[in-house]
């Protein structure tokens, strides 16, 4: 689930499904939950079906979005599956270890990627993601909902619990996906965001418009200038583990084995995330 960009698309427009491919995202969400009205959720199910169909073998993942565990919506939602190629299924509003058997049920043949968007939620992160879950998103503008806190553009107010959720997921050992942002006419500040997040730990971000898929595909993958620098760095290190140096200088900053590691692990996620073209 090496998943930089992650494109919403409303579970009632199959019309613009047939066209999320076109911004080349890693993974395309067919939303049956907030990009569908509830007087309109019933009839967009057999469309997010047709949507999902359309997009299999189209290169791309292609994730079912259901309604939350606690709703009126949820039982219809996941009576949907199986479908065939369908790479995972986000349950959101995850709060309860004891819906994961529910979901188990009701979600065959697909990873279930949680989403942890209340104060719940984020707060038993670790609990939750056990299981089935094979990947989580930390939605930001849910959780302040339920914090009643106010959303502000510096991200203070979310900053502790997007850090929890990268670390749940850290020690789970599965992907986590950034926080949308609402304004996607706002590059500067998507790509800023999406900066945070790598450093982070998380692995990609949602996106809710085809215009910062390309943003984020070059977020989460190292750039030529930091591949090169890593690439030194370790040349230098090396030769000086070679010599039986445990530490060497290397443009003006120590270098021992932690930052040897972190420059592996830069070269690693280039190797296994070629950049876009």
């Amino acid at each position: 689930m090496r998943w930089r960009s992650v494109l919403f698309v409303p579970g009632n427009r199959p019309d613009l499904a047939a066209k999320a491919t076109r911004s080349s995202p890693d993974a395309v969400v067919i939303d049956l939950e907030d990009a569908v009205p509830a007087a309109a959720k019933a009839d967009a199910r057999p469309l997010a079906v047709e949507a999902v169909s359309a997009l299999v073998g189209e290169g791309v993942a292609v994730v079912l979005r259901v309604n939350p565990p606690a709703t009126e919506w949820f039982e219809a939602d996941t009576a949907l599956l199986p479908i065939d190629g369908l790479a995972a299924v986000i349950v959101p509003k995850f709060e309860f270890v004891e819906d994961l058997a529910a979901v188990t049920a009701a979600v065959v043949g697909a990873p279930v990627i949680a989403g942890l968007e209340t104060v719940r939620g984020v707060v038993d992160a670790r609990s939750l993601l056990t299981g089935p879950v094979g990947g989580c998103y930390f939605g930001a503008e849910d959780y302040i909902v339920d914090l009643g806190g106010r959303r502000t553009p510096g991200n203070a107010e979310v900053a502790t619990a997007r850090a929890m959720v990268a670390m749940a997921a850290r020690l789970a050992g599965v992907p986590a996906f950034d926080m949308i942002t609402a304004d996607f006419g706002d590059h500067d500040r998507f790509r800023a965001e999406a900066g945070q997040a790598h450093d982070l730990g998380y692995a990609g971000k949602l996106c809710i418009h085809p215009a910062q898929v390309p943003l984020a595909n070059a977020a989460f993958v190292p750039s030529d200038d930091e591949v090169d620098r890593a690439t030194r760095l370790l040349a230098v290190y090396d030769e000086a583990v070679a010599a039986g140096r445990a530490t060497v200088a290397f443009d003006g900053a120590m270098v021992d084995e932690v930052v040897a590691r972190q420059a592996r692990a830069v070269l690693a996620v280039r190797a296994a995330t070629p950049p876009p073209s």
